[in-house]
């Protein structure tokens, strides 16, 4: 694809430092690999309450349903801890997805070269590490009904969520799972607690049956705990870890922390393809780091390496797509770091510098 169109939803925190990077990113395949980009930028999250009164309007909404991709920067901050919860930053978030049924949220643990002395584990267990997790994500306990909180007859107060998934979400979910996985290694661990939810037999019985369908992808089962044990004690054993949406949610944010930050991890949401398109939101996997922002600390690599997401698999661009990995890791090579990222003894560099210096690194490796 050479003409695309993009909505750019800064959000709150982090996230206009970091997306403004990434605006000088996408200027620099503009201008030197002859894309054309059609740019929208908008409100989401609590800047979206503070200017609309709703964390996503309606208008975004319509944008956000016509274009070849959304790349969102965070949303989230305590001056909207307050707010109800359907006005919460994270509520428009939640319905982007659900409005564009964004079901298969794919969130990479890849440990860059540079960066394996930087995980919280020895060196030899996540050097190389290439991890993908795929998690579901517009259905299960944060979407069920019933949910709420009340008081029973005797006085007594409880609040309730409620796992719930259709079959065919979980089907959609793991041909997704055995399809990225014929592009990798070939494996796949499906990952539920059958041994004490109902959800989870259920899950287990349906991968099963989708994983006939793959005969060349080897399918393991193994329980969510066990899980996140596993990720921590031998990672390099897993390949493609396809979950619900609560599971991964936590799993994911394990795993991060294995290739040395958060601000290292970025994610794709995608949705159903329709003739040939489907729609597409790509974010960092990190949140909004209030504690940080507005004083140039915070990493773009995540949101970079989002787009880079974008690249592959929204505008079928892979050549481009490598471009930029390699220019991350040439700067990493170079031992240019943020302070989330930084080694002892070196200097972190801010947010705009780091930019900075993957647009050198872009134009050494374009030349």
């Amino acid at each position: 694809m050479n003409n695309a169109t993009i909505l750019l939803l800064p959000g709150d925190g982090i996230g206009p430092e970091v997306v403004a990077e990434l605006s000088r990113v996408i200027s620099w395949f503009s201008d030197k690999r002859g894309i054309t980009f059609d740019i929208t930028t908008d409100d989401v999250g609590g800047a979206a309450y503070e200017r609309y009164g709703n964390p996503l309007a309606d208008s975004t909404l319509e944008v956000a349903k016509q274009v070849d991709a959304i790349v969102m920067g965070s949303v989230g901050g305590p001056q909207w801890d307050n707010v109800e919860r359907h006005l919460r930053p994270e509520a428009g978030l939640l319905t982007l997805r659900k409005e564009l049924d964004l079901f298969a949220n794919l969130r990479p643990a890849t440990c860059r070269p540079a960066l394996a002395s930087a995980s919280s584990l020895h060196e030899e267990l996540v050097s190389g590490l290439d991890i993908l997790i795929l998690r579901e994500l517009t259905a299960g306990v944060y979407f069920g009904e019933p949910r709420g909180t009340e008081t029973l007859d005797d006085g007594r107060r409880r609040a309730f969520d409620t796992q719930v998934y259709f079959e065919s979400e979980i089907e959609r979910l793991m041909h997704v799972g055995f399809e990225l996985a014929a592009k990798r290694n070939s494996k796949v661990h499906s990952v539920e607690k059958a041994n004490v939810m109902e959800s989870g037999v259920f899950w287990r019985e349906i991968a099963t049956r989708v994983g006939k369908e793959y005969p060349n992808i080897t399918l393991e089962h193994m329980y969510a705990d066990n899980c996140a044990m596993q990720l921590v004690r031998q990672p390099k054993q897993f390949d493609v870890i396809a979950t619900d949406n609560l599971f991964g949610d936590i799993l994911s944010d394990c795993a991060a922390m294995l290739t040395g930050s958060l601000g290292m991890l970025p994610s794709a949401s995608l949705g159903v393809e329709v003739n040939g398109k489907r729609a597409a939101l790509y974010e960092p996997v990190h949140g909004s780091a209030p504690d940080i922002a507005g004083q140039g600390k915070a990493n773009p690599l995540a949101t970079i390496l989002s787009f880079a997401m974008c690249l592959r698999f929204s505008l079928d661009r892979n050549d481009d797509a490598d471009l930029l990995e390699a220019a991350v890791d040439q700067v990493l090579a170079d031992n240019i770091r943020t302070v989330d990222i930084a080694a002892s003894g070196v200097a972190p560099v801010s947010t705009s510098e780091m930019g900075t210096a993957l647009l050198r690194a872009l134009d050494k490796l374009n030349a």
